[in-house]
Formats: structure tokens, sequence, C-alpha cells
């Protein structure tokens, strides 16, 4: 388990442009083109009524938050190193909801106005107004 790390996508063919874009500093869900709906995570197919006509969508990346955990304890990597963490769920302003991390979490409130910041090409959330790109 030597240099393994648990927190980086592993992208497939179908989830590469998702990835792809996420590395680029923007954030995608799917959008079907016979109900309208939006959802996330990525699949092939709308999970509201079934139909294949789905396409890739810019998000805003504004969200509310949900609800969070503080995470004290993870023993996989690079996780040990970060915790205290907050892992959260957000939705999505498209309508989706999102499983996240949430930086600068001090303070935290349900229905709070996140929006997105990128590290190392995996989407998390901040605070809205202080987006930036993470390193």
């Amino acid at each position: 388990m030597s240099g393994a790390r648990f927190d980086l996508p592993e992208p497939d063919a179908f989830t590469r442009p998702y990835w792809d874009a996420a590395a680029e500093g923007r954030l995608l869900v799917r959008r079907c083109g016979a109900c309208g709906r939006a959802h996330h995570y990525p699949r092939e197919f709308c999970p509201h009524c079934w139909s294949e006509d789905v396409t890739w969508e810019r998000a805003s990346g504004r969200a509310t938050l949900y609800t969070w955990s503080v995470v004290h304890r993870n023993d996989l990597p690079p996780f040990g190193e970060r915790t205290p963490y907050v892992a959260a769920v957000v939705d999505l302003a498209e309508g989706p909801r999102m499983m996240t991390e949430v930086v600068d979490g001090g303070g935290l409130q349900a229905g709070m106005e996140l929006e997105v910041a990128f590290r190392e090409g995996v989407p998390i959330f901040r605070r809205a107004g202080g987006a930036e790109r993470l390193q």
C-alpha cells in the first residue's frame, strides 16, 4: 500500500470528460434531454426517467450545504494528514445532491451557500465568495 492514494479518481472511458473538466477547474453534471432533470454522479442514463438521452453540462459551481460530518480519524493515505476534515453532502444549484469535502469549514450551518473549488482535479466546496483553485 506504500504510495497508494485513496483521494484521487480512477477515470474510465465514460467518466473521463467529468474528470478532465475538473482538472481544468470546471464542474460538470449530466442533464436529461427527455425529462430535463440534472443528475450526479455521472450515469449513462437518467435515474429519474431512465432515458439514455443525457449529455454533459457545465454546472454553476454554486451549492448549499445539506449535511456534514467532521472526520477525526482516517487511516487511508493521504486522509490521515488532513484530519480533521469535513465530509459533506451539498445540493448543487442545478438540483442534484453531491458528496464532497468542505474546506475552511468552521461555523458550518445547513443551508449555507458554498461554491466549488478544486484540489488536484477533485471538486471540493468552500464558503461562497472565496472559491479559488487549491493546490
